[in-house]
């Protein structure tokens, strides 16, 4: 009899919403805030995860929740993962072996065979987050001290590695090491349900004191016998724009609704703008024409690396971010890098946290009008040491509301499809419960928001991965709603739910 009475009562709740006091307005609901907000989780030197190469599963384990937990905390909504530092993984991989940052030795899995990406990714999107795996595309060894498996490409192909001061790298210059870097990328975004693949400034190796350390002639010399025209400069932007083209259409053709990013040295020539000086000239020394490939619509989303402060005239990063935004013809994302990392660091210690708040509200100011907000902090470890108060300067006031990821309209322009909702209202409390009305392959989050009593604000308060279908509020607001929100960010339309 009292499962009888149960099921009556969640009937005519589930009913109140729609026909009851509890009743679909006609009242606007504003699109929540969209910015995208993430962090780095360098594994290369045990930057940022893990702690020491060797810990135990479990530690490995808590470590990423750990950082996972203050992501969310922070209301970020996404992590850049490094899972391919050096021609290695951290995750099971049949192309490459196990990474050494990871377990202690090159090609030594981790002890209870658990996927660290797998891992990672399960646990980020429970939490509303994005994960970005973020792939070295040319790096081989790191550091020659450390061992190489001998499944590694240092040891199987040592023809397409060059040396670059005290690392090793694939030389761009061959297809074979094309193939590689578009192989393995596309076997992860085959086999893991990233949100994006992303690529950093590591394109032709540094020059240090502006000298070349590399030596590609050889390479050279057979792309000169065998007919070549374009000078040795050219020739090494025409290698690393070609895996750039190569890279964006195999992602897209495996799965159009990742998105494609790369982190490029922030300044894209010296004297560009006018006022603008650097000690390496990306374009030229490394081979990166980045600014061709923001242009071309060759990435989803473009994210220089501006480090240096506001007030530091020769590198102005409010100058940069002006500049860069001028570049963006095809309104594709812009999510400059930001020097978290730096504040009070050896290397500048005047930086704030403020500093890091003032650069994300020059961010928001150029970028508004240039297909959306968006910043990186590098790197997590700043977030974790809380670096001069960084994280309550954030979460009390630059990030003091929830935001989505932008939507890339490029992708798809399909919105999908309205879930249904009901309420109920038990001890004080609220549950919404709502259901698909619509196939669901397509969408990546539920987006709940609420209005309080009394009150004209709308706020999102929960991001929630697909498979959840409840949410309860402590207490009752004035006004929810439930959206559906698909894996390139379109947002279903909203009816306003009145509860008081």
């Amino acid at each position: 009899m009292k499962l009888l009475a149960f099921a009556l009562l969640w009937t005519c709740a589930s009913l109140s919403a729609q026909t009851g006091p509890y009743v679909a307005s006609r009242e606007d609901v504003p699109e929540p805030i969209r910015e995208f907000r993430a962090a780095w989780i360098a594994t290369v030197w045990n930057i940022d995860w893990p702690s020491r190469a060797g810990l135990s599963p479990a530690q490995q384990r808590a470590e990423m929740v750990a950082l996972l937990d203050l992501t969310q905390q922070l209301r970020m909504n996404a992590v850049i993962f490094q899972v391919r530092p050096a021609a290695d993984a951290l995750y099971h991989s049949s192309i490459e072996p196990w990474s050494h940052w990871l377990t202690g030795k090159q090609g030594r899995a981790p002890s209870d065979g658990y996927d660290p990406l797998d891992f990672t990714i399960r646990e980020a999107h429970k939490r509303g987050l994005e994960v970005h795996a973020w792939f070295n595309p040319y790096r081989a060894r790191a550091n020659q001290k450390v061992s190489a498996a001998s499944t590694h490409i240092s040891k199987t192909h040592p023809q397409y590695l060059m040396t670059a001061g005290s690392q090793l790298w694939l030389n761009p210059a061959h297809k074979p090491v094309q193939d590689r870097a578009v192989q393995v990328m596309v076997d992860v975004t085959k086999r893991y349900d990233v949100d994006g693949i992303h690529i950093d400034d590591y394109f032709y190796p540094y020059p240090v004191g502006g000298k070349i350390i590399f030596n590609d002639s050889a390479a050279y010399n057979a792309y000169r016998s065998s007919g070549g025209r374009m000078a040795v400069t050219e020739w090494r932007r025409d290698n690393v724009n070609t895996l750039v083209q190569r890279l964006h259409r195999s992602i897209k053709k495996e799965k159009s609704h990742v998105k494609f990013g790369i982190s490029p040295f922030g300044i894209w020539r010296p004297g560009v703008p006018r006022t603008i000086e650097a000690g390496a000239d990306a374009f030229e020394h490394m081979a990166a024409d980045s600014r061709t490939w923001l242009r071309q619509g060759w990435v989803d989303y473009l994210s220089p690396q501006l480090y240096w402060s506001i007030d530091q005239k020769p590198q102005s990063f409010s100058t940069l971010i002006k500049w860069w935004g001028d570049q963006n013809s095809q309104q594709r994302h812009l999510w400059p890098g930001v020097a978290t990392e730096r504040i009070k660091s050896s290397t500048d210690r005047k930086r704030t946290s403020r500093e890091i708040t003032n650069q994300i509200d020059l961010t928001r100011k150029h970028a508004a009008t240039k297909a959306g907000t968006g910043h990186i902090h590098w790197s997590f470890k700043a977030l974790q040491q809380d670096r001069d108060g960084i994280r309550n300067r954030l979460s009390s006031s630059t990030y003091s509301q929830i935001s989505l990821v932008p939507d890339s309209p490029w992708l798809s322009s399909k919105s999908p499809a309205s879930p249904t909702v009901s309420s109920r209202i038990e001890g004080g409390n609220t549950t919404l419960t709502w259901r698909a009305t619509t196939n669901t392959d397509d969408l990546r989050w539920w987006i709940v928001q609420a209005r309080p009593t009394k009150s004209k604000s709308w706020r999102v308060e929960r991001i929630l991965p697909i498979a959840a279908n409840q949410f309860t509020f402590r207490g009752t607001p004035g006004a929810v709603t439930v959206r559906a929100m698909t894996k390139t960010g379109r947002l279903s339309s909203a009816k306003a739910l009145q509860l008081k």
